[in-house]
């Protein structure tokens, strides 16, 4: 479904409007003295808002409240990344103006060009009702832009610096479970995660320190490539407005996107969350094995099912991190956000269907499964 675009901003994540309008006098276009804010209600991490000025409008996109992981929710490097991608990539926003100033909000920020569209997140939306065919044309936009993504020249666009792209692969296993065991540590005395012999959360980490594959190529990696990260024309679902949330983009394996974005189109329903009816799971869409080979064509790289299968798994587990991360800060009480509640179900549900596929990758008859040695 789309939620409503805006809404009123939440209690406790309010901006300080005077002393934004004295640092935005002058830098940008429209009218300050009218200046209304409203917050965008996706998301989980990074706060983003529309400022409305008169009959223009901006987006600001700062870190969430509270003490963050050091290098996270890094908004200058964000800006410089969408810098250099932005004339590269049409569908990555224009960032205007950078505020790195702590005086002002606590956090850098920056604004952005607002773009107008859709974002769809479990259902499909009203205006493709007449759309007979808007599951697969949405389908095949998803593959196709990460197809794009990943044939910019990231020597051309100054881009290559950005990451270090030999031993990516091993380097995301390494650093995912380091975030992962601290999280964990914690939360050891909560009760909220079961114990690691039945969460199989360390069976995972070796199987993916096992089976790590070398880098099959270096692109941009977006490294949250997601149906609701992409912003549709409202009349067109195969035209893709906006890519957003470019927060940690990098340079690495392609296949790393790929894994991830395979991880969202095959999730059914998660605790505390709606059921998911968009993705291979429902009519029309495309299952997990044609959006394999969309990708595939469109991009002119060999995929197959069974060689994405490691970053599939991957990407369980990254998602499995990213949640309980946000969910340990919450029940540190950084952040008293309700919707952060279930969390530690869904890090736990992302673990679990790791788990399983590479239990039925590895067995096939229902046979037991032994971890790999350390």
């Amino acid at each position: 479904m789309t939620r409503p675009e805006t809404s009123a901003v939440r209690q406790g994540e309010e901006l300080p409007l005077d002393t934004l309008r004295n640092v935005l006098r002058g830098k940008v276009e429209g009218d300050l003295d009218t200046l209304e804010v409203q917050q965008f209600p996706g998301g989980f991490s990074n706060l983003t808002y529309l400022l409305r000025m008169g009959e223009r409008e901006y987006v600001l996109r700062r870190a969430p409240l509270g003490p963050v992981a050091k290098g996270a929710h890094d908004m200058a490097r964000e800006f410089h990344l969408l810098e250099k991608i932005h004339p590269a990539f049409a569908v990555a926003p224009e960032p205007l103006f950078l505020v790195e100033d702590l005086e002002v909000m606590g956090s850098p920020f920056y604004l952005m060009e607002r773009r107008r569209g859709l974002v769809v997140r479990t259902r499909m939306p009203a205006e493709y009702a007449d759309i007979s065919d808007a599951p697969r044309l949405m389908s095949e936009a998803v593959a196709d832009t990460l197809a794009g993504l990943h044939a910019v020249d990231i020597d051309a666009a100054g881009l290559r610096s950005i990451g270090k792209p030999e031993g990516f692969n091993a380097r995301q296993v390494g650093g995912w479970a380091g975030r992962w065991r601290r999280a964990r540590e914690l939360l050891k005395d909560s009760g909220d995660l079961p114990p690691p012999a039945e969460l199989r959360d360390e069976l995972v980490i070796a199987w993916l320190e096992a089976h790590t594959p070398e880098e099959s190529a270096h692109t941009l990696v977006h490294n949250d490539f997601k149906l609701d990260n992409l912003m549709l024309d409202p009349a067109d679902p195969s035209r893709v407005v906006a890519l957003l949330d470019w927060e940690m983009t990098t340079v690495g394996d392609p296949l790393v996107d790929l894994g991830l974005t395979l991880t969202y189109w095959t999730m059914p329903e998660q605790p505390g969350r709606d059921v998911n009816e968009i993705g291979a799971n429902f009519p029309g869409f495309l299952s997990r094995e044609e959006f394999i080979a969309r990708y595939a064509q469109q991009s002119a790289r060999h995929v197959t099912s069974n060689s994405v299968r490691w970053y599939e798994v991957l990407g369980h587990f990254k998602l499995a991190v990213i949640v309980i991360q946000i969910f340990a800060r919450y029940r540190a009480g950084q952040t008293s956000d309700p919707r952060f509640a279930p969390l530690a179900g869904q890090a736990e549900w992302l673990i679990q269907e790791a788990w399983r596929r590479i239990s039925a990758d590895s067995v096939g008859d229902g046979g037991e499964v032994t971890p790999p040695d350390e």
